[in-house]
């Protein structure tokens, strides 16, 4: 038996070798056990077994006026990723509103399916340039692939559990070992992102805000206001959305590099929908 965890071992270790490299929009190089086209997948089972509980209760997009606004800003700023990105035109794109006044929160999951809380509204009071930019942030992640290299990353963690047990000699513990592969393939859709993922986001988010015509210089005070709201502890946004050190300072760099994006977009006021 043990020789059969060995197989599985060395076909992982080749997989990896072989096709476990890619690029990132900004040129990094990324770890990529997992295609995007499977973490696409997981985010859609995912996302519907997310929202189905929640519409069950009327959590879901329940006040029309908040939703046709985010919607709104949404649909810009798909728009923009869209022809900045071509290979996103085929994505299933969704945000939904979650009625949670608790929850600071946003997220999108690969493949483009979004989500709000109305925690985030209520608390942060976002104008609309400065809820476009966490739109955009969060677009930014998906448009990088970091759920499928966050599933990566665990999956590689996963095989370094494996050796472990193959190598004490405990069939038992290794068969655990692959189980927990796919679950923590699974979960990696809700981990924290990197610093690296983030600096990436800020970078890709700023410029799609600007060029939907959202002012860039809104990332700045967007951030300020996150690290100002107080209560029990910092939003979850920020639980998950570690922040680099020089975050604010980069954003600002970055905003007179965005001008003309936003500056154009402004004054020709042709937005496609």
């Amino acid at each position: 038996m043990r020789n059969k965890y060995l197989l599985f071992l060395l076909s992982l270790i080749l997989l990896s070798l072989n096709s476990g490299c890619a690029t990132s929009p900004t040129g990094r190089n990324q770890l990529m056990l997992v295609s995007p086209e499977t973490a696409i997948s997981a985010s859609k089972e995912a996302y519907i077994s997310t929202m189905a509980p929640l519409r069950a209760k009327g959590k879901i997009d329940s006040d029309l006026i908040v939703t046709g606004r985010v919607q709104k800003i949404t649909g810009r700023l798909v728009h923009e990723a869209i022809e900045m990105y071509p290979y996103t035109e085929s994505w299933e794109w969704a945000i939904k509103v979650i009625d949670d006044p608790e929850m600071v929160n946003a997220w999108c999951m690969a493949g483009g399916k979004m989500a709000v809380y109305s925690g985030l509204l209520i608390k942060i009071e976002p104008t609309d340039d400065e809820l476009a930019q966490v739109l955009a942030h969060e677009i930014g992640h998906a448009v990088s692939h970091h759920t499928a290299e966050k599933m990566s990353v665990a999956m590689a963690s996963q095989v370094g559990l494996m050796t472990v047990a193959i190598v004490l000699g405990g069939e038992e513990y290794a068969g655990l070992a692959i189980a927990g592969t796919a679950a923590a393939a699974a979960l990696a859709v809700q981990l924290p992102n990197s610093r690296t993922a983030e600096e990436e986001a800020d970078r890709i988010g700023i410029e799609l805000a600007a060029r939907a015509g959202y002012d860039p210089r809104a990332a700045v005070t967007l951030w300020q206001k996150m690290g100002e709201t107080g209560g029990s502890g910092p939003p979850e946004f920020l639980s998950t959305h570690p922040s680099p050190t020089n975050r604010q300072e980069t954003l600002d760099r970055l905003g007179p590099e965005m001008m003309p994006y936003y500056t154009e977009k402004k004054n020709h006021l042709i937005y496609v929908f």
